[in-house]
């Protein structure tokens, strides 16, 4: 039997990676110790969700409390399951935080992806190596595009190259990246290094927003799960500047996991892929408040700061032309609207036990 190895099994895209890779027939071997609650409280811990997979995945998930700085740990794991692809989710997600623990964040994302590389080369060099990224990487020159303002959010210039999304020939120096996204850059280009110089067929996915209803939305990471939450819970919200008009495509877990399969099945050593909801998903601050609004049927208690976050971005939508010219049976099955709609039935639903 095949074996798939996840990192941050209990996350958003971990979790789903085992679900999918499960129904592909793969066994699927999770490592996880919940640091998502050690970055963002009890509120964010993934430990429900990982009693979710061990349910709901029986013999066929084996849970492994690991930290992914722990070489020796994970040399030992990778040996001893020898998978036939790797999915590097584990990380430390916010570049808020990233500022209060500069040395904890870079020895997560970047020490932490140059062990499970290593660990893979030495011992399945065969495997397929997924790591997603993030559009952070970018730093702060999205924000530098001819933007233009609407009612309900910013929007680019039509006549420029990216009117249809950003793509992979955007720059990633000389901006303002954050330390979390510093610490992703360097993740980032090790993985496609280790794709270059050493062969393995390794993969870049610079998402945009990622998200879906296992999401464990917190303050500072996962805007979308967040707000929805905050609006079923009747929980205050801000928005840090731009108007509440900032705009994020969203991608949902599944179709980015899909994108990971599609890759797995005609890998391409060392390619780098914007992965997010592109044209066909994304939406506003101020849309998402009154979409869930409108579905929760109640209203957010919503406030506003003229501040925005160091490095935030202003419009971001990805460009997927490159990935689906490689893979052109892969497309956006969920849209905004299917995406936010799920999203708050599972809130509403949580929110009752609150």
């Amino acid at each position: 039997m095949k074996t798939a190895l996840v990192t941050g099994a209990g996350g958003l895209i971990g979790s789903e990676s085992a679900k999918f890779f499960k129904e592909k027939g793969y066994r699927v071997v999770g490592i996880d110790n919940d640091m998502r609650k050690y970055f963002f409280g009890d509120d964010a811990s993934t430990s429900w969700n990982v009693e979710k997979l061990k349910a709901e995945l029986g013999d066929a998930y084996t849970h492994i409390v690991a930290d992914i700085r722990d070489r020796e740990a994970i040399e030992k794991i990778v040996q001893e399951y020898t998978p036939d692809i790797v999915i590097h989710t584990a990380a430390q997600p916010s570049h808020d935080w990233a500022a209060k623990e500069p040395h904890t964040d870079f020895s997560v994302n970047a020490v932490g992806t140059l062990t499970m590389l290593e660990a893979t080369r030495l011992f399945a060099p065969k495997a397929t190596f997924i790591f997603t990224s993030t559009n952070k990487v970018y730093g702060d020159a999205p924000n530098f595009l001819p933007l233009v303002e609407k009612d309900t959010r910013w929007e680019i210039d039509e006549s420029h190259p990216f009117s249809k999304g950003i793509d992979e020939s955007m720059s990633i120096d000389q901006t303002m990246h954050s330390v979390f996204g510093a610490s992703k850059v360097a993740a980032d280009v090790m993985v496609q290094e280790y794709g270059k110089y050493f062969g393995m067929n390794t993969a870049v996915f610079r998402g945009g927003c990622l998200t879906g209803p296992m999401h464990s939305g917190a303050a500072l990471h996962g805007f979308l799960a967040y707000l929805i939450k905050c609006v079923a819970e009747r929980k205050p919200y801000t928005i840090n500047g731009y108007k509440g008009k900032q705009v994020r495509d969203n991608i949902h877990a599944h179709d980015l996991v899909n994108m990971f399969w599609h890759f797995h099945k005609n890998p391409r050593p060392g390619e780098v892929y914007n992965a997010g909801g592109g044209r066909q998903s994304n939406i506003s601050m101020n849309e998402a408040i009154a979409k869930s609004e409108e579905i929760l049927g109640v209203k957010a208690n919503v406030t506003y700061t003229d501040t925005a976050r160091m490095g935030d971005h202003i419009w971001y939508i990805s460009d997927l032309s490159k990935f689906k010219s490689h893979y052109p049976e892969w497309d956006i099955t969920y849209d905004i609207d299917m995406i936010v709609k799920e999203i708050c039935e599972v809130a509403r639903e949580r929110a009752k036990k609150v």
